[in-house]
């Protein structure tokens, strides 16, 4: 059995082309740090962890070399956010042989959405994107960002991307699997609410 799948390409063209988004509360402890050393185990779990839902199945199969290999490209970057201290979602950047750089990955697990971050953390990493040449020694200064998302996506992701600036120049439309969502494991899901901090209590 197959499904119609609708399939976004997006893109900013320039740095003025981005509209941030609204920062949480700062008594909601949300910071974003870059991973900036390569970790086939944290990047696998972030992955499983927000996309488990939506879907998220190409790398599943990769063994170990073949996250080790692709983390380590020149390029690559993984921006984390926390919400005091829990990985909360993260975005992924892939530099392009073009000056141009592709949101690979962007979302939030399941029990941080809806808490004013998925905004911010999708501003921070574009922003990275836009300068990640004075990060990368030798690479050209970005010229373009671009992200694809599809219908299978969140509900909510083609207007996060439109919020921030991002304009669709093409669309495709494909026939895939009818699969099941993969996980992260059975019965997973988002809890009522976050575990509050007991600190101080």
């Amino acid at each position: 059995m197959s499904i119609s799948v609708t399939t976004w390409y997006l893109e900013q063209t320039s740095r003025a082309d981005l509209s941030r988004g609204q920062e949480p509360p700062a008594g909601q402890g949300v910071r974003i740090a870059r991973a900036e050393v390569p970790s086939p185990e944290f990047s696998r779990f972030l992955y499983t962890a927000v996309g488990g839902d939506v879907t998220w199945t190409d790398r599943l199969p990769w063994s170990y070399a073949q996250w080790a290999e692709y983390l380590g490209r020149p390029g690559t970057e993984t921006w984390v956010a926390y919400e005091r201290g829990t990985p909360a979602g993260f975005i992924e950047l892939a530099a392009g042989p073009d000056a141009s750089v592709e949101i690979a990955y962007f979302g939030l697990i399941p029990a941080f959405r809806g808490r004013r971050i998925g905004g911010h953390l999708l501003t921070y990493g574009i922003e990275r994107a836009w300068d990640l040449a004075e990060r990368w020694p030798g690479r050209p200064s970005t010229r373009r960002v671009w992200v694809h998302t599809c219908s299978k996506d969140g509900e909510h992701a083609m207007a996060n991307y439109e919020r921030r600036g991002f304009r669709v120049y093409d669309t495709t439309v494909t026939e895939e699997p009818d699969v099941p969502t993969p996980g992260p494991w059975p019965g997973a899901g988002p809890l009522t609410s976050p575990p509050q901090s007991t600190a101080g209590k």
